[in-house]
């Protein structure tokens, strides 16, 4: 019986990783080679050019990585790690670390419980997510803005949960209570750390959302409601 498309898609992943790979990777050794090679004669400009292809071509290696854990994921073949953990304690770590716009008056600050959230799951993909997740909503972000990640527990229809609510400071309850929409995933200079997150959260058993947009736009245009585009909820049933 022919595979169908969605059955298809993942092997066409994994096939384009293949390909991808060996090619990038002999391009980025030569690359290094150059550049720790005593008896080549480059001039400044041409040196900070080979630094440039090397870093681009780290990049490249990067994206067919991440494209990898994506085909492995949708195919059911990478397994989370499961392990006893507090999502809130987890979400604060990671803002500690996520502050580079602050040159930009842009800040991130944690509220709400600090702890409380105990769930069985993957640490380290977590952390990825979360990571990925406020830098998404802070690049974007013009200063001076406050953004706040917000977490709240929650029950809904006998399920607790843990919610983070990541919003502008003056936005935060808003966000929450607008009838969920999709998350814009497709971000500009994000690589695939989005589309991994989601399926990470999910995974979880969670879900990744934005505020629905109270103006309606064609799915080939970008929102132009702010709240929409620079807002993200996050959900993760609690196992204990």
């Amino acid at each position: 019986m022919p595979m169908s498309p969605r059955d298809q898609y993942p092997q066409l992943l994994s096939l384009a990783v293949h390909e991808f790979r060996t090619p990038a990777g002999v391009v980025g050794g030569y690359l290094r080679m150059l550049q720790r090679d005593p008896e080549a004669t480059l001039t400044e400009r041409q040196r900070k050019m080979v630094d440039e292809a090397e870093k681009s071509c780290g990049r490249l290696v990067a994206l067919i990585q991440e494209l990898s854990e994506i085909s492995k994921l949708d195919a059911g073949l990478l397994k989370l790690a499961r392990q006893r953990l507090d999502l809130f304690t987890l979400v604060g770590e990671v803002a500690e670390l996520v502050q580079e716009a602050r040159n930009r008056d842009v800040r991130l600050e944690v509220r709400g419980n600090d702890s409380g959230a105990t769930i069985s799951g993957d640490a380290t993909r977590l952390r990825q997510a979360f990571d990925a997740i406020f830098r998404a909503i802070l690049r974007e972000k013009p200063g001076p803005t406050t953004v706040v990640a917000e977490r709240r527990l929650e029950s809904r229809d006998g399920v607790a949960s843990a919610v983070v609510v990541v919003a502008d400071e003056s936005s935060v309850q808003l966000a929450y209570e607008r009838a969920a929409g999709p998350f814009n995933e497709k971000r500009g200079g994000l690589g695939l750390a989005l589309p991994l997150a989601r399926r990470v959260i999910e995974g979880h058993g969670g879900s990744l959302w934005s505020p629905e947009p109270t103006e309606v736009v064609r799915e080939d245009e970008e929102t132009r409601d702010p709240l929409a585009r620079g807002s993200a909820i996050v959900s993760v049933p609690l196992t204990e």
